[in-house]
């Protein structure tokens, strides 16, 4: 993956407001970001891969046109810790085919998810999900696409910070996708209260994987409401209840030195919740 110099912002999937000015295809997307501002954008393929080959290779085209960095939600019924072998080692084929689509969009990396742990211990849940990304090396291994673990929001999940650090060193082309809206939730809130409770995420992964995965970390954020199960439902920016805040985030981003990029998952209103934080990062490096 190309070393990227400056923090990076853009939504996951289209925001209402895309719509409601009269756009209808993703083909328009990176156009319609980049006026904005904005220089990220994640495909959201969480129900399926539908788009045809030529539809998603005009997105990429576009991408690069207007200087759109591009990654790629796998669908979210991929099951690394599935107790049906089966169907957990059906996984595999739609890496591979989130692989194939990310090619042709020009995507630098693919975000999974870690798996759950609601019928079987964590330990168990831990070595499933170890052995499908073993064996996904077979497979899938010759890529230079990162394949992203993405920590979850829900508590019989797994998918903490330290599960997901633990499955990259499986293999180097692992890399930990920091979802800070759920870990806050999966912890009920309060997790991240300061810039230094988020700076301790870039140095973890610093520590464990090395300074590279930590410098072009690829995050979420969104503010979540969660129950004592843990996440429920994503918000917008507006919400005061829930958070994470992302002030304190764009603290640490520059205390930290690092260039992250950060997709926002809010609810309808994720491009200007993307452009609020490219703002706020801007502002606490006195731009």
């Amino acid at each position: 993956m190309k070393r990227i110099d400056h923090a990076t912002f853009g939504p996951g999937g289209n925001s209402e407001s895309f719509y409601n000015e009269g756009k209808k295809s993703t083909v328009q997307a990176p156009a319609w970001l980049s006026a904005r501002g904005l220089d990220a954008y994640e495909y959201q393929a969480g129900n399926g891969l539908t788009a045809g080959d030529a539809s998603l290779r005009k997105v990429g085209e576009e991408a690069q046109k207007h200087g759109i960095l591009m990654s790629l939600h796998t669908p979210y019924f991929i099951s690394l810790s599935g107790v049906e072998e089966e169907k957990r080692l059906n996984s595999l084929n739609y890496i591979s085919r989130s692989l194939h689509a990310a090619e042709l969009l020009g995507a630098d990396t693919i975000v999974i998810h870690t798996g759950s742990a609601a019928k079987i211990t964590r330990e168990e849940a831990m070595a499933l999900a170890a052995d499908t990304l073993t064996k996904n090396l077979e497979v899938n291994g010759d890529t230079t696409i990162r394949m992203g673990l993405e920590t979850m929001g829900k508590i019989n999940q797994l998918g903490t910070l330290d599960e997901v650090l633990t499955l990259c060193k499986i293999a180097p082309i692992y890399h930990p996708v920091v979802d800070f809206g759920h870990l806050n939730a999966r912890h009920l809130g309060g997790y991240f209260s300061d810039c230094d409770s988020y700076r301790a995420v870039f140095d973890k992964i610093a520590t464990t994987l090395g300074d590279d995965y930590a410098y072009n970390l690829h995050c979420h954020f969104s503010k979540i409401e969660y129950t004592k199960a843990g996440e429920k439902k994503h918000l917008t920016f507006e919400d005061d209840v829930f958070g994470p805040d992302f002030e304190p985030l764009a603290e640490a981003i520059v205390r930290e030195g690092v260039c992250p990029r950060i997709i926002c998952e809010s609810a309808g209103t994720m491009a200007e919740d993307a452009l609020f934080m490219k703002s706020q990062w801007l502002a606490a490096k006195g731009e």
